[in-house]
């Protein structure tokens, strides 16, 4: 089991990589869940909507594809998370851009766990679940940076 954090046209994130990689693993078992091959690759707009046209052909900016290679509980996948979207997604919710990055980082995981955001409610159940695993980070996380 290995969680990978890669970076395309962006430099990597400056985030606690240690921690963070505990924190997906802790979260993943309130799942049933164990992690498999989990990699992260950073990168910018224009990498994510060439990705998202390329694979899903969507033609739209995201902050986050998530690639599902889960197999039985063990979940396993390639995360994109588009640095820009999830600083204009900062700006918009008002919200610290650390704590909307670690938000999307888990987003993403969430998915890989059977959580959908795509359905009547599920936006909601989505959010409710992220802020539940957001709560799990010690509580100076994002103020110790």
């Amino acid at each position: 089991m290995a969680i990978s954090y890669f970076a395309e046209e962006v430099k990597i994130p400056d985030i606690k990589k240690r921690t963070v990689s505990t924190w997906i693993k802790s979260v993943a078992e309130t799942y049933g869940k164990r992690v498999g091959e989990i990699s992260y690759i950073f990168c910018s707009d224009e990498k994510i909507l060439e990705v998202n046209r390329q694979y899903l052909q969507h033609d739209y900016y995201t902050d986050i594809i998530t690639f599902d290679y889960t197999v039985g509980n063990v979940i396993s996948g390639d995360l994109f998370i588009s640095l820009d979207t999830v600083r204009t997604n900062a700006e918009k919710f008002k919200t610290q851009y650390l704590e909307e990055l670690h938000r999307t980082i888990i987003h993403g995981i969430l998915h890989l766990c059977g959580i959908n955001d795509k359905g009547p409610g599920e936006r909601e159940i989505m959010e409710a679940n992220e802020n539940k695993a957001l709560e799990m980070l010690p509580p100076d996380f994002f103020s110790s940076k």
